[in-house]
């Protein structure tokens, strides 16, 4: 018999999964409290819950447990990177910044990405397989414990597509948000996306009003294309309209993170192009100069190129941030660290 992982069940599933084992309600909200707000890894552990609850809980169900595998701090700032042992030795990685409006962490939604966006190295062997949403959740808490700090604000951009993961994601925002658990609010939650639009649109109807951010990186489907596979089957022009109707229904600012490339996307037509298929949204671009890994080595454009491409867009009114370099010397960019690891212990 498959036991019933309890660190993914919202709360009222795991009112309902101990209503079933003839327990009282309340039971379940003790026991989804123990899990999410004082993040407690061992069924015996939960003395609220009565002994003889604990040992029936241990015949029914189980707590998926990850590992830190390692610990990397950066010497230039506050970044941590940690890497993840999971259950089945899978590996995954979270990032832990520190900003003034609080402390941040980058979590996986998947081991590995299918997308295949060029520049990402999270997506280089494909998608082995989706993260639960307990494991989504011990990224957060298991840093948390480590580092004995409270972590204000939440990004779904490790490794993986988190809207590729539909299902599992929706549990970890309900669980992450629940006032009985960790209490975040969905405004300080963020999700990044390469634009699956159907699930865009979903996701706008679920009346979570997260934070969406969009990886556009290019206004032509031509170039975009090249970079993202993903626009091969979902058009620019059909993206915008999913974005506008996510604006619409949560009143939420988007954010469309724009990684610069020499020579492909940082020329005059497309700061042209940027205005156009922006005009009508609420957003606001993050650029973000490339960062070449080894699959691919395109240019990254100078630091005053950068400076000029902000400008010209600031001046035309729209929204725009040069996005921090952060961890620069721990590998700290999505995929990077883990993929790092892999190439070094595997063998050739």
């Amino acid at each position: 018999m498959k036991k019933i992982e309890l660190n993914s069940l919202t709360l009222d599933e795991t009112k309902e999964f101990v209503l079933s084992l003839g327990q009282k309600s309340y039971r379940g909200e003790q026991l989804f409290s123990s899990l999410n707000r004082h993040k407690i890894l061992d069924i015996q552990k939960i003395h609220q819950l009565p002994k003889e609850f604990r040992d029936t809980l241990e015949t029914q169900s189980r707590i998926n447990k990850i590992k830190i595998l390692n610990r990397f701090d950066s010497k230039v700032d506050d970044t941590k990177k940690f890497l993840y042992l999971l259950e089945d030795n899978n590996i995954i990685e979270s990032v832990y910044m520190k900003y003034d409006h609080g402390n941040s962490i980058c979590i996986s939604t998947q081991v590995g990405c299918r997308m295949g966006c060029s520049f990402c190295a999270s997506t280089k062997e494909g998608r082995i397989r989706n993260l639960t949403a307990a494991e989504m959740l011990n990224q957060i808490y298991i840093m948390e414990n480590d580092l004995n700090l409270t972590i204000d604000n939440i990004v779904l951009m490790g490794s993986g597509e988190p809207l590729d993961n539909y299902e599992n994601t929706l549990k970890f925002l309900n669980i992450i948000h629940d006032p009985k658990g960790h209490n975040t609010s969905y405004r300080n939650i963020t999700l990044s996306t390469c634009g699956i639009i159907p699930r865009i649109y979903d996701l706008g109807r679920e009346g979570v009003p997260i934070t969406l951010s969009i990886s556009l990186h290019s206004p032509f489907d031509q170039y975009r294309s090249q970079i993202m596979p993903i626009s091969k089957k979902y058009k620019i022009n059909e993206l915008m309209e999913a974005c506008k109707f996510y604006t619409r229904t949560n009143n939420r600012r988007l954010t469309f993170e724009y990684t610069l490339i020499e020579g492909i996307n940082d020329r005059e037509e497309d700061i042209n192009e940027l205005v156009k298929i922006l005009k009508g949204i609420n957003a606001h671009i993050n650029l973000i100069p490339l960062n070449p890994i080894k699959e691919y080595n395109m240019n990254r454009p100078s630091k005053n190129n950068v400076e000029i491409f902000y400008k010209k867009l600031k001046k035309i009114g729209i929204p725009v941030t040069i996005r921090k370099e952060k961890g620069a010397d721990i590998s700290a960019s999505c995929g990077q660290l883990r993929r790092d690891y892999l190439d070094k212990t595997q063998p050739n």
